[in-house]
């Protein structure tokens, strides 16, 4: 092996710029036929979306080790949600970002680490609609009983529409069917589906079955759809999901108001047996029957009681025997008046007793009254004064009983009956 110093490496080394370097580092990693389809196995962590550019960046990691990420046309790559957390294995090549000179996987593709993507997607869109509440059973609507309109979403030429068809004509001829046909598989079959829904709905069913025969889960993904999902939640009338065989499972049979394994199940779901409903009437009949012969033979028993009764049988005596009781009752009611007037009388006498008694005692206090006036009158200075006497006051106002009990020259006042008069002693 040729040796080589450092002088000599030096020299036949030429600068370059950052973006040369990392341009040659990333043409030399698009030479290695290993890095330019690789498979990695990780854990997604820190993923960043960008729903207007149609694509995400996130990291793969292990325990030991962690890889930045890219994947472009994201929607059209994956059927269902990347999530953190997610064990996933990418497919893709490995390159530099020239203008950060940071190498990065990109992803052409992605699958859930040992469970198919498909089977992922349907339980993100299970979980997320259930959370929102499109498979509560209090918005579930009842099946009608008798269902005359029948419609049915499924592919014209199918076999599902045959077994509909069968079991309805056999079980409840009086049903129309109303075929409303779609796509049941492949990518055009979710607009076609809603389509035929907003064609059936609003009055022109009593009850719709959609569904389709057996089939792999891609070929049933349609009805996995959440516009469809969601277009039966809002659908006004019964619908029945019959997708696949007794063991599929499809977003359809959770968000409609039953869900039946078959095609055929969904028939008989559908309408009511009419040999069971013409025995169930006939049971009917006859147990009204019974209750209309119980019942007449109750009357007939009462009109013969009635019949039998004296006022029907004898109606003289019986309306002699009411006179008998007329008359024994007006002579209770004569007794009966007769007492009563005799108590009023009594009571009257004993009112007349009683005003007398009360004008005695209002005269006696009359005369004590005239009395006690007299001696009143009797005892009242001023009618003393009427008899032509005086009474003397002081110029204090006191009563002057002997004359000397003025001074010479003093002022007084004399009260008469018809007045007063002042004087001064001499």
């Amino acid at each position: 092996m040729q040796e080589m110093t450092v002088e000599q490496t030096t020299e036949i080394q030429q600068p370059l710029t950052v973006e040369q370097l990392n341009e040659h580092i990333r043409e030399y990693l698009a030479g290695d036929l290993l890095l330019t389809k690789v498979a990695v196995r990780g854990e997604i962590s820190n993923m960043r979306t960008y729903p207007a550019k149609d694509m995400i960046f996130f990291t793969l990691k292990d325990e030991k080790s962690s890889l930045p990420a890219t994947m472009f046309d994201v929607t059209r790559k994956l059927a269902f949600q990347p999530e953190n957390g997610m064990k996933v294995l990418c497919v893709g090549r490995v390159s530099v970002y020239v203008r950060d000179g940071q190498y990065r996987f990109y992803a052409g593709s992605m699958e859930p680490d040992g469970v198919g993507s498909l089977a992922v997607a349907f339980e993100q869109l299970k979980k997320r609609l259930g959370a929102e509440g499109l498979f509560d059973p209090a918005h579930k609507k009842p099946l009608p009983k008798f269902p005359f309109r029948v419609g049915v979403i499924t592919a014209e030429n199918g076999a599902a529409l045959q077994d509909i068809r069968n079991v309805v004509h056999r079980r409840f001829p009086a049903a129309n069917l109303l075929l409303a046909p779609a796509t049941v598989q492949g990518p055009s079959a979710p607009a076609e589906l809603i389509r035929a829904l907003r064609l059936l709905d609003g009055g022109k069913c009593d009850v719709i079955i959609i569904g389709r025969g057996g089939g792999s889960m891609e070929d049933l993904w349609c009805f996995n759809d959440e516009a469809l999902a969601r277009e039966i939640y809002a659908c006004r009338t019964p619908v029945i999901s019959a997708v696949g065989h007794e063991i599929d499972y499809t977003i359809c049979d959770f968000v409609a108001d039953q869900r039946a394994p078959t095609p055929s199940a969904a028939a008989e779901l559908a309408v009511p047996d009419a040999r069971e409903q013409l025995r169930k009437f006939g049971n009917l009949r006859a147990h009204m029957n019974n209750l209309v012969d119980a019942r007449l033979q109750m009357l007939a028993h009462r009109l013969n009681a009635v019949a039998s009764r004296p006022v029907l049988t004898s109606p003289q005596a019986y309306l002699d025997d009411k006179r008998m009781m007329v008359a024994r009752a007006g002579e209770r009611l004569d007794r009966a008046v007769d007492l009563a007037l005799e108590r009023w009388a009594q009571k009257l006498q004993v009112g007349e007793r009683l005003d007398r008694a009360v004008d005695l005692a209002l005269e006696r206090r009359a005369q004590t009254l005239r009395v006690l006036s007299e001696k009143l009158g009797s005892l009242n200075p001023l009618a003393v004064l009427e008899r032509g006497y005086a009474v003397v006051f002081d110029a204090a106002g006191g009563v002057v009983r002997r004359p000397e009990a003025l001074a010479s020259g003093e002022r007084f006042s004399v009260k008469l009956a018809g007045g007063q008069m002042d004087a001064t002693k001499v």
